[in-house]
Order: structure tokens, then C-alpha cells, then sequence
């Protein structure tokens, strides 16, 4: 920069050189005015040219903070936000980049159709052009690292995401194998009923292994404890031990059946058949 503005205090010089005085009826006057407006020109032109360098690098600068903002985001991906962070910055940067490489175009072009011709300013807008080149190099390693970091996050989302499913399906298999381990079946009714499902059979419970499974209804043992049997008359026929029970009567006189130690109660047989009148 420092060498722009040498080049601009060369050109200013220039009209330091011709007499700023006016003299009426001086032919040499038209010439220092033509001089004057040249050197006005030149002015102008220098100030859009150094307006424009002045724009690249203000984007130049603005890339880099939006850069710093991506870094940190992604250095702290388990924030949710994070992610729409990256994205927007990395849009903008698209953007700004472009913006600068137009501008430096613009700024080549400018100075080729300029009156100025000034070697400093070219090498300038050329160190300029390296500047915006270099930072886009940058950039670009960035979006890999940050492109590698998505795949990197996406196969340990997948490798998470079976882990998940495989964990379910075994959870799921333990649970149903649980729930197998802790099924039993119950039925009560009267004693042609039992003997027509074939349940009973000349005085045995369940020694038929034709008996209709279809006709107890299934519980689990770990909540239900309580079985109603409408009946003021209930024997239990199936063995269960002693003191894992009670069989009481309810206000209507019914029989219900609270069971106190489920483990005990259903250790012997998984069937419970009780005959009601």
C-alpha cells in the first residue's frame, strides 16, 4: 500500500512542475489548463482505483473473521446450532470471494484503460491479486477438512445409528424372552366344562396332552396377582405351594385369589385350573 501511495504522491508531484499563476492573454495558459485537467483525471481515476483496492481488502478481511467463525463452530460440532453457523459463513465466503475476484478484474481493467500507466499500481493490484489467491487456497483446504469431518461424523452417525437398531433388536428379544419366562395360564370352570376342554379327565388336571391351551387366558406373573372366579364355591386343582396364596371370599360371598409370592406360587406348573360351581 505503501508503494500505491508513492505512486499517487508521483502523479501529484507532476503539477508542482507548471506555474499555477494565470496571466491574461498567455498563450502558455491553455496548455497548463489542459495540464491541470489531466492531472484531475488522473486524481479521479487514482481514487477510484485505490477505492476499489480498499474494497478487496476489507473483504479480504471480513473472509477472514467468517473463516474464524467456521473454525469454531466446527470445533464444537455437539452444539446444535454449529452446523447452520458453518453453512451460513461458508456461503458468505462463496460469496465474498467471488466479490473480490470481480473487483480485482475490474481493477486490472481500469487501470488498462486508465491515463495513469502507473508500474507501482499494477504491482500492487498484482500483490493484491496473490493475497485474494492465497486466502482461496485457504479456503479451500478448509472446506475439505470441514467436507472430511462431515463424512468422518456421517459413518459414525450410520455406525451409531446400527449400533441403535442392533441394541433394540437384542433389547427387544430380552424382553420377550422375559415376558416368555414370566407367562403362565389360568382357567376356572365348572367340572363338565374343564372335562370337555379336556383340561380334566377321570379325576386328573392336565393330564392330557390334548387339553384346549386356547381355553385359559394368559397373564404375566409379575403383575397379575389378584384372579376373580365369580363363584362362591373354588377349588384349585393344580398343585401351587402353600403360603405363596390366599383364596378368600369377597363381600358377595365370590372366591378371588390373591397370589403372594408369584416365584413360589408358579414354580411347580405355569397352569392353573380352578373348578367353580
Amino acid at each position: 500500500m505503501k508503494r500505491i501511495l508513492i505512486a499517487a504522491s508521483a502523479v501529484l508531484l507532476l503539477g508542482g512542475c507548471f506555474p499555477t499563476g494565470k496571466t491574461e492573454g498567455d498563450p502558455a495558459q491553455g496548455r497548463v489548463d489542459s495540464l491541470q485537467r489531466l492531472l484531475d483525471q488522473k486524481d479521479v481515476e487514482l481514487n477510484d482505483i485505490m477505492g476499489s483496492i480498499n474494497e478487496v481488502q476489507e473483504g479480504m478481511r471480513r473472509i477472514n473473521e467468517a473463516q474464524g467463525r467456521v473454525t469454531i463452530a466446527d470445533g464444537n460440532r455437539e452444539n446444535a446450532s454449529s452446523k447452520e453457523v458453518i453453512r451460513e459463513n461458508m456461503e458468505f465466503i462463496q460469496e465474498a470471494m467471488q466479490q473480490n475476484r470481480d473487483m480485482i478484474a475490474q481493477l486490472k481493467e481500469k487501470l488498462r484503460n486508465s491515463s495513469l500507466h502507473a508500474d507501482k499500481l499494477a504491482k500492487a493490484i498484482e500483490n493484491l491479486q496473490k493475497q485474494v489467491d492465497e486466502q482461496a487456497r485457504r479456503i479451500q483446504e478448509l472446506e475439505a477438512q470441514l467436507a472430511e469431518k462431515d463424512a468422518q461424523l456421517a459413518e459414525q452417525g450410520e455406525q451409531i445409528s446400527a449400533l441403535t437398531t442392533e441394541n433394540a433388536a437384542k433389547d427387544e428379544k430380552v424382553a420377550q424372552q422375559d415376558a416368555e419366562l414370566h407367562k403362565a395360564w389360568f382357567v376356572f370352570g365348572l367340572a363338565k366344562e374343564l372335562r370337555e376342554q379336556k383340561i380334566l379327565t377321570k379325576g386328573d388336571v392336565l393330564r392330557s396332552g390334548e387339553f384346549n391351551k386356547d381355553y385359559f387366558t394368559q397373564i404375566d406373573i409379575r403383575y397379575d396377582k389378584d384372579i376373580r372366579f365369580y363363584s362362591k364355591s373354588a377349588k384349585i386343582l393344580t398343585s401351587h405351594p402353600s403360603g405363596s396364596y390366599n383364596l378368600t371370599k369377597d363381600r358377595q360371598g365370590q372366591y378371588e385369589l390373591h397370589i403372594t409370592d408369584p416365584a413360589k406360587f408358579w414354580s411347580v406348573s405355569k397352569y392353573l385350573v380352578v373348578q367353580v360351581k
